[in-house]
């Protein structure tokens, strides 16, 4: 766990302060988001921290957020009044292939606590990480947030993807329950489009399109060859974002954004 925040301005009882709690705090997309805020190299301020803001990113040191009782002591302790959901299990495509049903389960539990005692807490804003992936494997382009449910997913992964879809049936459902009962909050979600950057996993077996990519470049011109293989027909297109660039938009979004509806994040197309 790392507290974030302004000490020369933060007051524990004024009424402006934003708690924000992120989960998977140290992972590829926490790490960025943090680095951003901190960074005091950027020519733009936008993203720095503000005033009246104190972010507080999780790691699993700090509890399995499988565990429900886990989840409630978290939130007990830093009191959020936003939460940036990114923690999930994940892993690469044979792992994803060959385990659909833990990734299914597990992926499910954490959902279901954080969001659950996000709304039991009353939470103000809780914004979710989904995936590319969650969208149909047979479809059209350019994709957009509607096609979210047009068709399953890509047979590979489908327990991952089918929890991360379950986040924006689940954010429909809290949103419409705050509504019937008057009560204020947001529940929405972010969906990157491939990231890549610093702190990635650059595991062969366990790593995204850009770092195994990387890796075995490193390891061919350690052997000193000329070339390597890279898999598959080269048809596919793909979408990246640097992350962060990703950090920015999630920043901003916590900040801005007000609709329950996902939206997808992505770089610039040429």
């Amino acid at each position: 766990m790392e507290c974030l925040f302004p000490n020369s301005i933060w007051n524990e009882d004024d009424s402006r302060n934003e708690c924000i709690l992120v989960t998977g705090g140290t992972g590829l997309i926490g790490t960025s988001i943090r680095e951003v805020l901190t960074s005091t190299s950027l020519t733009n301020s936008e993203f720095q921290i503000k005033p009246f803001e104190k972010w507080t990113f999780l790691s699993s040191k700090d509890g399995d957020l499988r565990d429900l009782t886990d989840v409630k002591r978290i939130f007990e302790k830093y009191k959020p009044t936003m939460v940036v959901h990114l923690a999930a299990k994940v892993g690469g495509l044979y792992t994803n292939m060959a385990n659909n049903l833990e990734f299914f389960r597990d992926n499910i539990m954490i959902n279901d606590n954080v969001l659950h005692t996000s709304y039991e807490c009353g939470v103000k804003k809780v914004i979710s990480c989904l995936s590319t992936c969650i969208f149909p494997d047979k479809t059209t382009y350019p994709i957009d947030e509607t096609m979210v449910h047009n068709g399953p997913p890509h047979e590979s992964n489908y327990g991952y993807s089918y929890a991360k879809r379950m986040i924006d049936v689940q954010n429909r459902g809290y949103n419409q329950k705050l509504k019937a009962q008057g009560r204020q909050g947001l529940f929405t979600s972010i969906v990157p489009c491939n990231i890549f950057g610093p702190w990635d996993n650059f595991d062969l077996k366990e790593s995204h399109v850009i770092p195994g990519l990387i890796h075995k470049m490193y390891l061919a011109n350690k052997r000193g060859d000329s070339g390597y293989t890279i898999y598959g027909t080269g048809a596919p297109l793909r979408q990246f974002i640097f992350s962060r660039d990703l950090a920015n938009l999630t920043i901003g979004i916590t900040r801005s954004y007000t609709d329950p509806e996902p939206i997808i994040l992505s770089g610039m197309i040429p």
